[in-house]
């Protein structure tokens, strides 16, 4: 099984390559635009494998929820290079990405959404992956909701960037793990067994998850809700 995976949905950039279970990964230079460096990055550990596209069974992308503009490369490089090679996409979320990098059975997963407001969602261990329970939700940090229960983990860069989230979360007793990003290989560690399945999606398909219909707001709209200029 040979799976292309591309992951942009935060500053954090990075392209991987699954080779019947080992896992190479090129990191995307920090302070480049992803639509700089990821297509190069991609050539790069292709030629290093001594693989082409054609001969990749699918393409994994990080379909967010995360930066608008990031997302839009992920999933625009994934459907240009499958559509030439008429390859399959299997779309992984960045929260579940997150998640499966804890090693925990349950876990709730916080990205930082920008805006003053942060991503979370609430998975749990399975055969597959991680499932996650309900919905993604985005909300303002003292809104995201916390399990009752304590032996739920919390992960992702949400917890760092809203010191009122973190206090909440310690004061509920939860685990924490603040420095977890999407990262390529574990998009890729996820989408095996579901490329193996024949889960892809056709490329004409494929879309970024957004969540929310606004992605940008003015500077005056995120200092009066308590955001960042």
């Amino acid at each position: 099984m040979l799976i292309l995976a591309l992951e942009t949905s935060t500053e954090h950039g990075s392209c991987a390559l699954w080779r019947e279970g080992g896992v190479s990964e090129r990191i995307c230079p920090p302070g480049q635009s992803h639509s700089e460096t990821l297509l190069p990055l991609v050539r790069e550990l292709l030629a290093e494998a001594g693989l082409k596209i054609a001969q990749l069974d699918a393409i994994a992308f990080g379909v967010g929820p995360g930066a608008f503009t990031g997302l839009r490369v992920a999933c625009g490089v994934a459907q240009g290079l499958a559509v030439a090679a008429n390859l399959p996409l299997i779309p992984v979320t960045s929260l579940e990405t997150m998640a499966a990098q804890t090693g925990a059975e349950r876990v709730l997963a916080l990205l930082d959404a920008r805006m003053g407001e942060v991503y979370s969602g609430f998975y749990q261990r399975c055969d597959a992956g991680y499932v996650l329970h309900g919905e993604i939700r985005v909300s303002a940090p003292d809104a995201v909701a916390l399990p009752g229960e304590a032996d739920w983990v919390a992960c992702g860069n949400a917890i760092a960037a809203y010191p009122a989230l973190a206090e909440r979360l310690s004061a509920a007793g939860r685990a924490c793990q603040a420095d977890i990003f999407p990262t390529a290989a574990t998009v890729a560690r996820l989408a095996a067994p579901r490329a193996a399945r024949g889960e892809g999606i056709d490329a004409a398909l494929a879309a970024p998850l957004y969540i929310r219909d606004k992605v940008a707001k003015t500077v005056a709209e995120r200092l009066s809700e308590g955001g960042r200029a």
